[in-house]
């Protein structure tokens, strides 16, 4: 369904007893709502949590969010780059956050427990700085608090990150090539699961200018490591030992600053959730909420 949240359009989807605990889920960099397992988000309603699902900015059926004089093909991204060393972003890390409060009033969530992955990661440590009255507790997955440059982000780097128009065999074919680099070995997809998913996502909505917006959104994020220190919701680091993308390094430091934060490191685990982790994720929610934020 389409709501106004933040003053944008966004697709949710709201799964599990409306009188549940609310769990809103963020999703990372081009990613969608689609991405998530539906075994994950039916187990976690089987849990009996809400789970609030939906499409970030700029991505699946949610709202475009461009912004006049600032760039969203990649190759303008990247020869403004090279010829400048920055990029200004159409929108920041915190208008996302602020996206999911948006989200948690147009459906009269008070309070909630968030679960983000990657740059939904991000965004989650955003919310425990900037909107921690609303939080019940976070889930911070497979992410860092470094900012780009300290990450040894450079123009290069950046041409990585990009999205360029393809078509839908393509897309797809990408998808598969990307899951053998940071897959979960111990949790695998199989080629028609990824085929379809990828499928699916390309259908609903694929837009790289939109990814694109989102990845200058990323680079330009400060460094958190400092203000995380500060932080007193309940907290817990989920982090795969399989990472490529983000090392588990990063999620130990994120632990590391936040006063009284569980860190699960678990062997196996790539950049990705898969159907075959969601039973573990769950009772590992479960536990988390049974123990530190009832």
């Amino acid at each position: 369904m389409q709501i106004t949240a933040n003053g944008i359009q966004i697709e949710v989807e709201d799964h599990g007893p409306r009188d549940g605990v609310p769990l809103v889920l963020i999703r990372g960099l081009g990613s969608q709502l689609i991405h998530w397992p539906a075994e994950f988000v039916q187990g976690l309603a089987d849990a009996g949590f809400r789970v609030v699902v939906f499409d970030n900015r700029d991505v699946g059926l949610s709202q475009r969010c461009p912004k006049e004089g600032v760039p969203s093909q990649a190759e303008e991204i990247t020869a403004q780059a090279l010829a400048e060393g920055a990029v200004p972003a159409a929108y920041s890390l915190n208008d996302m956050a602020a996206d999911t409060i948006g989200v948690m009033d147009a459906l009269g969530i008070a309070q909630a427990h968030v679960f983000g992955m990657s740059m939904g990661g991000a965004i989650v440590q955003i919310l425990c700085l900037d909107h921690a009255a609303r939080l019940l507790s976070a889930t911070i997955v497979m992410a860092t608090a470094r900012p780009f440059a300290e990450r040894g982000g450079n123009a290069e780097w950046l041409a990585t990150l990009l999205a360029h128009p393809v078509d839908r065999e393509d897309f797809v074919a990408n998808a598969i090539r990307e899951y053998a680099f940071w897959g979960s070995p111990a949790y695998p997809m199989t080629d028609a699961e990824l085929k379809a998913q990828a499928g699916l996502a390309y259908d609903r909505g694929f837009d790289p200018e939109g990814v694109n917006r989102q990845v200058l959104a990323v680079i330009a994020s400060k460094d958190r490591r400092h203000a995380l220190t500060k932080v007193s919701v309940p907290c817990q680091v989920i982090h795969g030992e399989n990472d490529t993308l983000i090392p588990p390094e990063a999620g130990a430091e994120i632990a590391g600053l936040i006063p009284q934060c569980d860190h699960h490191l678990i062997e196996g685990m790539g950049h990705v959730i898969t159907p075959k982790q969601a039973p573990m994720l769950v009772a590992m929610m479960q536990d988390f909420v049974a123990r530190h934020a009832a």
